[in-house]
């Protein structure tokens, strides 16, 4: 048998809605189709989708036709900015906010056919932490946690960290402060951050930068289109840069959980 290919899977959340998860996910996949890996988007906010949306791309075909059985999983892949594939979610229905665990498991197993031309699946979460975030969280190596300057987003973030830590001993996040005006206010963020889930939880936090605030981003976003692809030179674009320099020293998962399959399996586990 051919060894399977090691394939990062990463969940992008945050708890808290407009702290700039599907802008971070997007860009950042771009980033990484830029350093020559083979990048799957997948919109997981399955009843509020908005990727497509961001981007101005039409898909004829969503996840609700792969669940319904209409289609495999290639036939709704759509083709996004800068070389990355998109799997796009529905919007407005709330069938597909109430799956079973063994839809969810069913819905993610169509995964394991792309294993092979995947190198990097992005899972921008939906907000909150409903079952299906969890699920997601669950079934990925990297938890990239986004969050903002607000007292909203850090109590989010820490109720987040806290449930996958004390119901499913996940000790790990790694954490992106979005939207602040310099490394300095990035780093006193994360300091509030940790010294709350240092006092309470056991856990390890580990920061790995920020994204400033720039009007570059909304510009892209009322253009629909990604700010590293309107803006290549703008602050935000260069900080996802070098973001992704991070992320692709991350270690690979091994086998034999390193093939897409490790996904899959972790999540028919919920």
């Amino acid at each position: 048998m051919s060894r399977p290919h090691p394939v990062q899977v990463i969940a992008v959340s945050g708890g808290k809605g407009g702290v700039g998860k599907s802008n971070v996910s997007v860009n950042l996949g771009i980033a990484l189709a830029q350093k020559g890996r083979r990048v799957v988007l997948l919109d997981a906010d399955l009843g509020l989708a908005n990727i497509d949306v961001l981007l101005g791309i039409t898909a004829n075909r969503n996840l609700q036709d792969v669940l319904s059985g209409d289609c495999d999983l290639k036939d709704v892949l759509v083709n996004g900015p800068g070389g990355i594939k998109i799997v796009p979610a529905s919007s407005g229905t709330q069938r597909m906010t109430q799956l079973s665990a063994m839809e969810h498991a069913g819905l993610i197993n169509a995964f394991s056919e792309l294993g092979d031309q995947i190198d990097v699946l992005i899972v921008d979460t939906a907000a909150g932490i409903s079952e299906s975030v969890v699920s997601f969280l669950r079934a990925s190596q990297e938890l990239l946690l986004v969050v903002c300057d607000e007292p909203t987003s850090i109590t989010d973030a820490y109720a987040l960290i806290k449930l996958m830590n004390r119901d499913y001993g996940t000790n790990r996040f790694r954490i992106l402060a979005n939207q602040v005006r310099n490394e300095q206010e990035g780093r006193h963020l994360f300091e509030k951050l940790t010294r709350v889930t240092e006092r309470f939880l056991d856990v390890a936090l580990q920061y790995v930068g920020i994204v400033p605030y720039d009007e570059a981003v909304k510009k892209a976003v009322q253009r629909q289109k990604a700010v590293l692809d309107a803006y290549p030179r703008a602050k935000a674009s260069l900080a996802i840069r070098a973001l992704a320099e991070k992320v692709d020293s991350w270690p690979l998962p091994s086998s034999p959980r390193g093939h897409l399959e490790f996904f899959v399996e972790r999540l028919v586990e919920v």
